[in-house]
């Protein structure tokens, strides 16, 4: 089990909402992702039409080159669609300009990635406060809520470690730190136990299970690992860029 600290003054996260009672806070109609190749194209998602609502918990499932991640990426703003429309937390991507775009990430979307994404050269509190500074947040306020995200993950004693001296649960709970520096509407999970031995992805899976629960935070998961299943409240089945909802 992971040591969960409560969140003093200075990092309280509750529950955002921007849309209204009746908006959803990602909305999809016909969206359409095709990459172009030299001698073919590859449809990663294709004509999808989905709504999901703030507050809740979605495990993405599929196989490999299902869609799962192009799906992220587009709800990530960091690809565009092809076609079709896009909505998330009020933010219409498919016409938002490149500032826009990184201002939506920055400010509204929290990343989690299999492979951590942490900077070699950074310690652990610089790599979770990172998103804050580059943001322009005040330097001194930031360190002290990324020591106090840290230390609610159980990472009091490596604020000052490298990636290379932490274990696999360790760089990826320092992502989820990192993921949440920022208060963001929506955490985007794609195969965040991939890289981890079966405890250590139950760990994670429980944090964020547990920032669903507690304060209300969207998230969605992609993942092959049947972990997640019982905790969703919306399960999404991919399979040649379509979905199905249950």
């Amino acid at each position: 089990m992971v040591a969960v600290m409560n969140f003093n003054e200075r990092f309280q996260v509750t529950s955002k909402s921007h849309n209204g009672h009746n908006q959803p806070l990602i909305s999809a109609r016909a969206l359409t992702r095709i990459y172009h190749l030299p001698s073919s194209q590859v449809v990663g998602v294709n004509a999808i039409d989905m709504d999901i609502s703030a507050g809740q918990l979605v495990v993405l499932k599929g196989n490999s080159g299902s869609g799962k991640s192009t799906l992220l990426s587009l709800l990530a703003g960091l690809d565009h669609p092809t076609s079709g429309t896009l909505v998330v937390g009020g933010v219409d991507l498919t016409t938002a300009s490149d500032k826009d775009l990184t201002q939506f990430r920055r400010e509204k979307i929290g990343m989690v990635f299999q492979s951590f994404n942490l900077l070699p050269t950074l310690d652990i509190l610089e790599n979770a406060c990172l998103p804050a500074f580059l943001a322009g947040k005040p330097a001194v306020r930031t360190r002290e809520k990324g020591k106090d995200l840290l230390l609610w993950l159980g990472l009091e004693s490596r604020l000052n470690h490298l990636p290379a001296q932490l274990s696999g649960g360790e760089m990826q709970r320092t992502a989820i730190a990192r993921a949440l520096i920022n208060d963001p509407d929506i955490i985007l999970a794609d195969e965040p136990t991939g890289n981890l031995d079966s405890r250590n992805a139950e760990n994670v899976i429980e944090l964020l299970a547990k920032l669903h629960k507690e304060f209300q935070r969207t998230i969605i998961i992609a993942t092959h690992s049947s972990l997640a299943d019982p905790l969703a409240t919306l399960r999404v089945l991919m399979k040649d860029g379509k979905i199905s909802i249950s």
